[in-house]
């Protein structure tokens, strides 16, 4: 029998089930928007306490990349391309990119962590984010990123995720979410972590910790062979333990040459399929609420918040799996 008679359907069958799966991926930002209410910037806070974002700022606009700084594909149109269909398996070249993409990414934040103060605005911090990066040889990879119109994004309070930096100051008593992300040799490298403005009240500082420890316990559990499903058990449990909730609509990302691709990992208890191998290069980046998971998107088609207004905290990391554990590409090398 001639072979192709046999090879050629199942090939087909393979292309088919990949392309399932991308447009699956393509589709989990606009699932999102499905599952909650657009409030367009209205007050969200149930008991309107000062932690609720109740209004869209103003904007100033975005910071200019030099000519020298290498571009991702998105950079000139926000037109993002398609990732990989399936989970990448990197090579060690990949790899050794990747790493000196995810310490660059981790010293843009310590810079920016180190202008968190009362009184900054998150626009202020964008600014120092855009030019610390540009300063070590990098993009700002969310600048243009599907039309998204900042550097970094800045989420204070009762922002989950992808708050756009604005002219809102920072006041005694916030905590902000940075999430620094650049571009570098052809990788980018993508963190997260929380921060105390001034002084914060025992249970934000709880919340911090609790996120913090979630994170740390996921990331312990990676190595081959595990399911990526534990990442979100693991998450989870933690978070419970602790009385707090965690955000099921975001997740983390494979990474790459690309921003975000498979495979896709949840930080709530799930059975999703898939187990971990060498090579593979992913984020961990579980949001946890002090209230209720539920979120909302801001008329900037962007800004997450929590619908009761309590407070979130995110931490993120950016991980390879190895030969016999997990490398955290994204560690503070203190360099």
């Amino acid at each position: 029998m001639d072979l192709t008679t046999i090879c050629t359907p199942l090939f087909s069958l393979r292309v088919m089930w990949a392309k399932l799966k991308q447009l699956r991926l393509k589709c989990i930002e606009e699932e999102l928007y499905k599952r909650i209410t657009n409030l367009n910037g209205r007050n969200l806070s149930t008991n309107n306490t000062k932690e609720a974002l109740t209004e869209l700022y103003k904007i100033s606009p975005a910071g200019h990349v030099p000519l020298h700084i290498t571009r991702p594909p998105y950079a000139d149109t926000g037109t993002v391309p398609d990732p990989p269909y399936s989970t990448e398996i990197k090579t060690e070249k990949q790899i050794a990119l990747m790493r000196t993409a995810c310490r660059t990414a981790g010293k843009v934040l310590n810079v920016a962590r180190d202008s968190i103060k009362v009184g900054v605005t998150t626009q202020d911090i964008d600014q120092i984010v855009h030019q610390a990066a540009i300063s070590f040889g990098a993009y700002p990879s969310p600048l243009n990123y599907k039309k998204f119109p900042k550097s970094v994004c800045t989420s204070v309070n009762n922002v989950a995720v992808h708050g756009i930096p604005d002219s809102q100051s920072l006041q005694d008593g916030d905590i902000i979410s940075v999430d620094v992300s650049v571009f570098i040799g052809g990788m980018h490298g993508d963190l997260c972590a929380t921060y105390v403005v001034g002084s914060v009240d025992k249970q934000g500082q709880r919340l911090l910790e609790s996120c913090q420890r979630s994170l740390d316990a996921a990331i312990n559990i990676c190595k081959p062979g595990v399911r990526f499903s534990l990442i979100g058990n693991t998450i989870e449990s933690v978070a419970g333990k602790d009385g707090f909730t965690v955000c099921p609509n975001l997740a983390g990302h494979g990474i790459g040459s690309y921003f975000h691709g498979p495979p896709e990992i949840l930080h709530t208890a799930n059975y999703k399929p898939g187990k971990m191998g060498p090579g593979m290069t992913f984020t961990i980046e579980p949001v946890l609420c002090e209230g209720s998971p539920k979120i909302a998107i801001l008329g900037d088609g962007w800004t997450v918040v929590t619908k009761d207004g309590k407070r979130t905290a995110q931490f993120e990391h950016t991980v390879l799996i190895t030969d016999s554990g997990v490398e955290v590409l994204t560690a503070d090398t203190k360099d």
